[in-house]
């Protein structure tokens, strides 16, 4: 397996070229930070990834967890990277440096992530729902709680997990059963099943702290009525080490397609009567505590997608330079000539190209959330954090379904680019598809993401935050047609953001009339359009931004007037070829993708109806 997993050039390039996130240093929060000490970081996270991750990734995926007499057991390699992992401090690197972090910006903590994503997800799932839960008790748990769980769950002595999930209550979480029972000391007898829990128990950990969602006995039925507690695997001792059980048992392990070495278990909860669960908030606010963890791992599921992504098209593009098999279109007629690399075929060109203007408009759209992330963290005008934080509740739910779903295709034709040797085990490739598909699934379903952007999200704060958003696609659509290179790209863009606008004045519309059920069939499409629509737009931001800086390159070298002079300075000039690139992608994706936004929309306002009118018993006979 190759060492090339991420276009880290690109990560450069959105980061400080495209977002100018040096703006982030001035706030008190980063003020240690830099763009030499972003750099830094991404080198030491590349050879984390590369160095001590990626190892993992094949021989997790073989061995994987294993469940016998009751313990779960992990492959011993990833035991090995966990340690070096939390030793190097990038358990809790976002963080504050009071609980050992180093208040790194999620945005470049995105970049990291995608890094460590790419080397091996599987892995990056033990400390990344250990942050979460441990973010969940800082922000809600007494000064007790926090001493008890949380400095152990940031330096990552401790494991932690997110107990939603009920067998017959999958994505209904308000039909939870698990219940919890007062006692007169102040704490909760827990008793009940919690299924599909990722990280649920390894021997990676001495002891592993579940938030769990239980209803308190008499509590009223529905979301309304759930409460959170922290259930410990293991009681606590006086001393703060683990101790005797606390009556969490795990019934068994998941076999699954993909993500092997990540343990997905099913944990039963006071089966001895002995369970003691600690109430983590208020009372009746589960829902609201465990949301928070939920939409940041919706978000790190969206960065799952773009690392495999990431990777599939970084092994592609080595490997189609590599594979040397029949003669140029051009020579076919040549009997003597010579076989080529097939990314000299137009096919696998064409092929590279889509992955490539997708991967980098997925990595602009997931740095540009950790950036909107950022900066509601540092402003002080109310009306400016609620517009960034408009963005993030926008956008969440798009990067959730649109990365995953995308990532599928990517990883698919990334293995179309292999052959028939992307099928098999030797290359990495057939994996990556088998790991990015169950980003579609978990964290709540794509469909579900599409209900909540087209139900909630888009009419939230009375529709302003997706105005405020569409506001900054229509400036840089202007800014982008005063380019004549980029204007008639720009123009693609532009025909696609009216129509989607125009699907969502019509879903109001919709939403008013006999037909409510029409933006519910439609919520998936939409979405999907909605990405392309992000990803288009992102995609010309930057291509805006390379052409003004290729400028200044031609211009060194007198090559403004002349194709043959400007591609000779890419041949021998990176930072030339790489911005040729980045608007290569965005003139490949606005030809290529925006306009298909036109039609979608035209299927949308057809108003069909025939899936929802049709007999359940015509769907199979």
């Amino acid at each position: 397996m190759g060492n090339t997993l991420v276009n880290m050039r690109d990560q450069r390039f959105i980061l400080f070229e495209q977002l100018g996130i040096e703006d982030l240093f001035a706030a008190e929060k980063y003020e240690d930070y830099s763009q030499e000490v972003v750099d830094m970081m991404l080198t030491e996270a590349e050879k984390m990834a590369v160095d001590v991750i990626l190892p993992t990734y094949d021989v997790g995926d073989r061995e994987g967890a294993v469940f016998a007499d009751g313990k779960v057991t992990v492959p011993s390699c990833i035991h090995d990277a966990l340690k070096k992992f939390n030793e190097a401090g990038w358990n809790c690197a976002p963080a504050t440096p009071e609980v050992g972090g180093q208040n790194l910006p999620l945005c470049v903590w995105s970049a990291c992530q995608e890094l460590f994503g790419a080397a091996n997800f599987a892995f990056m799932m033990y400390p990344g729902l250990t942050g979460g839960a441990a973010k969940l008790i800082a922000e809600y748990g007494t000064e007790e709680q926090k001493n008890t769980y949380m400095y152990k769950m940031f330096s990552g002595e401790w494991g932690g997990t997110m107990c939603l999930t009920e067998p017959g209550a999958g994505s209904d979480v308000g039909a939870t059963r698990a219940i919890a029972k007062r006692l007169p000391d102040g704490t909760f007898s827990i008793e009940g099943t919690k299924s599909f829990i990722s990280s649920g128990d390894s021997d990676l950990y001495s002891n592993i702290i579940h938030p769990v969602l239980a209803r308190i006995e008499g509590d009223p039925p529905g979301t309304g009525g759930i409460s959170i507690f922290i259930v410990p695997k293991f009681k606590v001792n006086e001393d703060g080490s683990a101790g005797e059980s606390n009556d969490v048992i795990t019934g068994g392990i998941e076999h699954k397609m993909g993500i092997k070495a990540s343990v997905t278990a099913t944990l039963n909860f006071g089966e001895n009567g002995k369970c003691i669960g600690y109430l983590l908030g208020k009372e009746r606010a589960g829902m609201k505590i465990m949301f928070e963890m939920m939409n940041e791992a919706r978000l790190e599921v969206g960065m799952q997608g773009l690392g495999h992504a990431s990777a599939s098209l970084e092994h592609a593009v080595q490997y189609s330079k590599e594979r040397v098999q029949s003669r140029h279109i051009m020579e076919m007629m040549i009997p003597d000539a010579k076989a080529v690399s097939i990314i000299q075929h137009p096919d696998i060109r064409r092929s590279l190209l889509w992955m490539k203007s997708h991967v980098e408009g997925m990595r602009a759209m997931n740095y540009f959330v950790g950036y909107c992330i950022d900066k509601a963290e540092v402003v002080t005008d109310k009306a400016e954090k609620e517009k960034w934080d408009g963005f993030i509740e926008i956008l969440t739910p798009v990067i959730k379904a649109y990365c995953s779903d995308k990532a599928c295709e990517i990883c698919s034709l990334g293995i179309d680019v292999y052959g028939g040797y992307g099928y098999i085990q030797e290359y990495p490739m057939e994996q990556y598809l088998r790991d990015a598909k169950i980003a579609c699934l978990y964290e709540g379903t794509n469909y579900i993401q599409s209900l909540d952007f087209v139900g909630r999200k888009m009419g939230q704060n009375r529709g302003m935050n997706l105005m405020n958003l569409f506001g900054l696609i229509d400036a840089d659509i202007k800014k982008a047609k005063e380019n004549e290179e980029l204007k008639g790209y720009a123009e693609h863009l532009e025909s696609g953001y009216n129509a989607a606008v125009g699907i969502a004045m019509q879903f109001a519309e919709w939403g008013k009339s006999s037909n409510v059920l029409l933006p519910v069939l439609n919520a998936r499409p939409y979405l999907m359009i909605m990405g392309d629509l992000f990803v288009g737009w992102q995609l010309i931001q930057g291509a805006v931004i390379a052409s003004e800086k290729l400028d200044a390159l031609y211009a060194e070298v007198g090559a403004e007037d002349s194709l043959a002079k400007q591609r000779a300075l890419a041949r021998e000039n990176a930072d030339a070829a790489f911005y040729q690139g980045k608007i290569a992608s965005a003139k490949y994706f606005a030809c290529n993708v925006l306009p298909t936004i036109e039609g979608r929309c035209k299927c949308i306002t057809l108003a069909d109806k025939t899936p929802i009118e049709m007999l359940e018993d015509s769907f199979a006979v």
